[in-house]
């Protein structure tokens, strides 16, 4: 690894573990094993150059996050983790179900509906609604 990507990756870390924390360090454990290159890719590429990038803040980082990945539909165990990351980043948990309900519009009712019941688990999960 040249020193470039070095720094790339030491920032990356930093940030992936600002944002997403243990669930964030979990995601790149689980790598390991079978792909460790896309666990690099990972934290250099998204986390390492833009998510360290200035014109955002992260709770805004995180609230397009949390939108991005409600409305594929087909992300729930990254979308759990970016929900973590936006709490972590100052998001309350009504924000968050605002942002999955505004999906409904654009990407239907079905994603919307699975985006609300990832957030559910994650909510029970911190503690903050009842299982």
């Amino acid at each position: 690894m040249n020193v470039d990507n070095n720094e790339r990756f030491q920032r990356g870390w930093e940030k992936l573990r600002e944002i997403d924390g243990e669930a964030g360090e979990r995601v790149i454990e689980s790598l390991k094993s079978i792909a460790p290159d896309l666990g690099r890719y990972t934290i250099e590429f998204p986390f390492g150059d833009i998510y360290s990038r200035p014109g955002l803040d992260l709770k805004s980082r995180e609230i397009a996050t949390v939108a991005a990945l409600t409305a594929l539909g087909n992300a729930a165990p990254q979308l759990k983790v970016h929900i973590h990351g936006a709490l972590n980043v100052g998001c309350t948990p009504q924000e968050i179900i605002e942002v999955i309900i505004q999906m409904a519009v654009y990407a239907g009712f079905p994603a919307a509906v699975n985006g609300a019941f990832a957030a559910r688990e994650v909510f029970a999960e911190r503690g903050l609604i009842e299982a």
